[in-house]
């Protein structure tokens, strides 16, 4: 970004009196909060607004209705009422939810729960200019010295004695235009790197797909699979429910809730840990209460499938070199398939438990069910599509070479994304107290 070239600083500061704020320009006062802001608690009594808002990651968002189901019209009443230019915060849960970004400035009339905080600022100050500052604050974590009670919830008492910076309006209102302007354009470039990831993640499920239902040649001659959902495949390869293609019936996990987490003892496997890479969360761990993990460890390879609730159908391979704790076992919404490798390579069905191909049998079960949850009995139905031995060995590693390229790419946008969002803190926090002059 080209803005720190005209940047400058303020030609005298003083201490502010605030250890993590530090200095501030020496024409700039520190006002408490009560000053600058006000609570506002006024409520929808009579449906004056039906336009419903909510916080979502930093931004003020107009909840779209099909996501208000649920919802009881009458309960908008005990809504809130928002005013453009009120800034909300969501004050619950500080001590479990440190990453979460808490605060928003509404940009439309509207109402919201009344779990949130919404303030207003007083007299002729700049709304914008106090979102940034409140925004620096939860960004620094400081925020999170504030709040009381076992679940560390903030209060607007918590804002009435803080301090706050208080330049002159016509420099709140420049130093709002500024970075309305800066991260506006931070934020269009770092749109545009997401969308690439997602480009690369479609191009991803291409490989994918293109793995497990045709291999590496592409003029293979096709036969019909006998599976709607599938169509061709290459015509020496078949088809066979998964039941068949394992050494084991499908086995459900251990059925509690686990303890606190024990290296001495075998780590509890649940469908939260499952992590976005592949890998386990390493956070919020916890074990199994029996010592030698009766008739639910782990083993290499093995494959877990959910069976209920929102990560239905969601699956996670076991890699025994992975792990830095002795034993591993699972938990009871968990099922457990192993694969039997003369029919079928581990690496390969999870693959195909990856593929879009799967997705679809998922949606197709889904429509014959009430309730999203498959158990047992209807994974052990899924059709799944088979190649030789050599074949799936040959594909694999021509998809992990190509699949390698594309992690990589995805990793290196990921770390610009990083840096650009790293970079917009710490402008909002240079600019927002004072450290550096734009105006």
């Amino acid at each position: 970004m080209e803005v720190e070239n005209r940047i400058q600083r303020y030609e005298t500061y003083k201490d502010s009196g605030v250890e993590w704020l530090g200095e501030i320009p020496e024409h700039w006062k520190i006002k408490p909060g009560f000053t600058v802001l006000s609570e506002s608690k006024e409520k929808n009594t009579g449906f004056i607004e039906k336009t419903v808002l909510s916080l979502s990651y930093g931004n003020v968002v107009i909840k779209p209705e099909e996501k208000l189901t649920g919802l009881v019209p009458e309960s908008f009443e005990t809504y809130q009422l928002v005013k453009s230019g009120d800034i909300i915060i969501r004050p619950t849960d500080l001590q479990n939810d440190k990453t979460s970004l808490r605060t928003g400035l509404a940009k439309d009339n509207g109402i919201i729960t009344s779990a949130y905080i919404n303030l207003r600022v007083n007299g002729k100050n700049s709304n914008s200019f106090y979102h940034y500052y409140l925004h620096t604050i939860d960004i620094n974590k400081v925020i999170y010295g504030l709040g009381s009670g076992l679940r560390q919830n903030i209060s607007f008492n918590d804002f009435k004695r803080f301090p706050f910076p208080f330049p002159p309006l016509k420099e709140q209102t420049a130093i709002a235009q500024f970075l309305d302007d800066k991260t506006t354009k931070i934020d269009q470039a770092i749109a545009i790197k997401e969308q690439q990831i997602n480009l690369l993640k479609e191009r991803k499920q291409i490989l994918i797909h293109k793995a497990v239902t045709r291999g590496l040649d592409d003029t293979v001659k096709l036969k019909d699979s006998g599976v709607e959902w599938i169509g061709a495949i290459p015509e020496h390869w078949e088809v066979k429910k998964l039941k068949y293609i394992l050494k084991n019936k499908l086995k459900y996990g251990a059925n509690e809730s686990g303890i606190e987490y024990d290296i001495d003892l075998p780590r509890y496997v649940r469908i939260t840990d499952f992590g976005t890479d592949g890998k386990l969360n390493e956070e919020n761990k916890l074990s199994l209460s029996w010592k030698n993990g009766g008739d639910y460890l782990l083993k290499d390879g093995d494959i877990l499938f959910a069976r209920s609730g929102a990560t239905v159908g969601k699956t996670y391979q076991f890699k025994k070199s992975m792990s830095v704790e002795n034993d591993y076992c699972f938990a009871g919404y968990l099922i457990k398939a192993e694969a039997n490798e003369e029919i079928i390579l581990s690496d390969f069905l999870y693959l195909f438990t990856n593929s879009e191909l799967f997705n679809k049998w998922k949606d197709s079960i889904f429509i014959k069910a009430t309730i999203e949850n498959i158990g047992a009995d209807k994974y052990a139905q899924l059709p799944v599509i088979l190649p030789s031995i050599i074949k799936q060995k040959e594909i694999l590693l021509k998809y992990e070479a190509d699949n390698k390229k594309i992690e990589t790419a995805i990793s290196l946008k990921q770390q610009e994304i990083e840096k650009l969002k790293e970079y917009k803190s710490s402008l909002i926090n240079s600019v927002v107290t004072g450290k550096v002059r734009v105006c």
